[in-house]
């Protein structure tokens, strides 16, 4: 696996001395060597990653190591290449068509891949705890260089940066008590939140495109950030002792019952006084029969809990298109906050 690894990284090297190559014939020549140095920089952070978890390439600590990574992990990799190229875009100029459209282009493939390399690996019959850990710590590493590129861009506000460093603590924090022989406790699994993690690098896919009005976005990514930067405070609560995992379990299931049917509610008392406003709904103008429709289909979505999930993506998504008929107003932020936290359940 060492050679395979090796020729990953040329072939990893070769991309980016080729995407030099096309920035200094088309753009800058000093933008593009800026480009290939810092791209280098972090896929090599990549590469540092990958090499002393090649252990674990297994399916489980008992079993047997693969001979090879296997498609599920090298589309992995390939993705911490695309958040590399991304990334080599953080201290250029903004205000040309390549370095602002090529990093949304980056993550964006690197966002689908994140939702293709689990399904990979299971058809391949290679799941490996390797998998799991680079899937992890890729998404981390991308959630730092996407809000950093977001936030240069005016599309994300600044105070993200809380959940980009929150996993790096969280992990410090936990191997910062096992080197004293502090106890730890497991939190328990939470599939929401890992669905929570998920929302973030499609947001990033989407706030790096120049689509949506840049307030839409910088409220929507407060929304999105605060749930999963409160699981990582109840997590280390847990891993701390200071939380029985019994009563997050509870609160989990308090959630389901009480919070989501809460959500509903407000999101109706919420659409009334905005549907009550005619620059709204006189702003769906072109083929408006279909654009209502579709709004009252995702509507009827989340009140009925059928595809909940979906009807909320297709609103909130509705919401940002029509944003400047909403907003600025503490009216349009409590929607999208209402409907950002309907999206994971």
């Amino acid at each position: 696996m060492k050679h395979e690894l090796q020729a990953i990284a040329i072939i990893g090297y070769s991309i980016l001395v080729i995407g030099f190559g096309h920035l200094f014939f088309t753009e800058d020549g000093v933008d593009a060597t800026r480009w290939l140095l810092q791209a280098s920089l972090l896929w090599e952070f990549v590469l540092w990653q990958i090499k002393p978890r090649l252990s674990l390439n297994r399916t489980h600590a008992e079993a047997p190591l693969y001979k090879t990574l296997g498609w599920g992990n090298r589309l992995t990799i390939l993705r911490g290449l695309l958040i590399a190229m991304t990334g080599g875009f953080l201290l250029l100029p903004h205000g040309n068509e390549f370095n602002d459209l090529l990093p949304a282009l980056f993550y964006t493939i690197a966002a689908i891949l994140d939702r293709v390399d689990g399904f990979v690996a299971r058809k391949n019959k290679q799941v490996s705890l390797l998998g799991s850990e680079l899937d992890i710590t890729f998404d981390a590493f991308g959630l730092v260089i996407a809000p950093l590129i977001a936030i240069s861009l005016g599309r994300i506000d600044s105070t993200y940066l809380l959940l980009s460093a929150a996993y790096y603590i969280y992990r410090w924090g936990f191997r910062y008590r096992s080197q004293r022989g502090l106890p730890l406790f497991n939190p328990p699994s939470n599939p929401v939140r890992r669905t929570l993690a998920g929302f973030q690098m499609g947001l990033f896919a989407v706030v790096l495109w120049p689509v949506f009005n840049p307030l839409f976005t910088i409220i929507t990514g407060v929304a999105f950030m605060l749930p999963v930067l409160f699981g990582f405070i109840v997590d280390w609560w847990v891993v701390c002792g200071w939380l029985q995992t019994r009563l997050v379990i509870n609160l989990d299931q308090l959630s389901y019952q009480y919070f989501q049917p809460y959500l509903r509610g407000l999101l109706v008392l919420l659409l009334i006084p905005i549907a009550s406003n005619g620059d709204f709904f006189n702003s769906i103008d072109h083929f408006a029969g279909v654009q209502l429709f579709i709004l009252l289909i995702s509507l009827g979505l989340i009140l009925f809990g059928t595809a909940g999930r979906i009807g909320a993506l297709i609103l909130l998504l509705f919401v940002g298109l029509y944003f400047d008929n909403i907003a600025p107003t503490f009216l349009g932020a409590s929607l999208i906050f209402t409907i950002s936290w309907m999206l994971p359940y």
